[in-house]
């Protein structure tokens, strides 16, 4: 989606490639995902639990027309009623209904779309290849009308930026989100010097103001590592972003009912291609 804050652009540092311009242009795909998945989950001590796609990286990237990986893998938890959620920028989800609806209404599949802000020029600059705020309501209404669980992603939080949080959360509600979670931005590594970069060619008058309020909910430093507080942040800025969040969701009816998946369904796939007599 080429997002500028994206923390996984570190790897491709870490395979020696620019985390900046190859990250756009170079990907790495896990071509033979489906298979890894269905050999682990037909392990004879394996426990299914609830598997979270696209955790790291949009697993709808515009290449996913192509490749298709994202659906191999849902093509195997669909016959294996093996309960997943998703998360996604993209109206690629959208293809895939045709089995994530009926999981959905087994209790296997929840899908989450993340919508920074409602302004569309921010949005164009910090997610250049991603769906437009208008278009990713309208995929949270066909899934609701579809009968998925869904909710709304409020990630990354960044200060002077994405100030429109309680705008987001009234207009996803209104296209059919019942949950919602949110993260402050997160840069680390290569990511930092990335985003200063970016903040002073979009929004040269604010950026010192920005890393700052970043900094101020870091410690100091751009980034934070510790796992207690990496996601959120600490300090009065990230309180208040936690306060705005919490007061919304309150008056909004947000997470008032979780969604309860169902791992009693799981059936292990076939071994070695051999066929069942039922």
């Amino acid at each position: 989606m080429g997002c500028i804050y994206c923390y996984a652009r570190p790897t491709h540092s870490y395979l020696n490639m620019s985390p900046g311009l190859d990250f756009e242009t170079k990907l790495i795909a896990k071509r033979g995902v489906a298979e890894v998945l269905r050999k682990e989950i037909s392990r004879r001590n394996y426990e299914p639990r609830m598997i979270a796609i696209g955790t790291a990286t949009d697993c709808y990237q515009p290449v996913e027309r192509e490749l298709r990986l994202t659906r191999s893998v849902i093509e195997v938890l669909h016959e294996t009623d093996h309960a997943f959620s998703l998360v996604t920028k993209s109206s690629g989800v959208e293809r895939d209904l045709d089995l994530i609806a009926p999981m959905a209404a087994k209790k296997l599949a929840a899908v989450y779309v993340t919508i920074t802000t409602l302004d569309a020029g921010l949005a164009r600059k910090l997610e250049p290849r991603a769906a437009a705020p208008h278009r990713r309501l309208r995929i949270l209404k066909n899934l609701a009308e579809a009968g998925v669980p869904c909710g709304v992603s409020l990630a990354p939080q960044i200060p002077f930026l994405t100030d429109d949080m309680e705008q987001v959360l009234e207009a996803a509600w209104e296209a059919g989100a019942r949950s919602a979670f949110y993260h402050v931005v997160r840069l680390p590594w290569e990511v930092a010097p990335l985003f200063r970069q970016w903040l002073q060619m979009h929004y040269p008058q604010r950026a010192e103001r920005v890393m700052a309020r970043i900094q101020d909910m870091r410690g100091g430093k751009d980034y934070d590592a510790d796992f207690a507080s990496r996601m959120k942040g600490k300090g009065p800025w990230a309180d208040l972003i936690g306060q705005r969040f919490r007061k919304a969701v309150q008056r909004i009816g947000f997470n008032r009912e979780r969604v309860a998946m169902d791992s009693s369904l799981f059936r292990p796939p076939s071994r070695d291609g051999q066929g069942s007599l039922f």
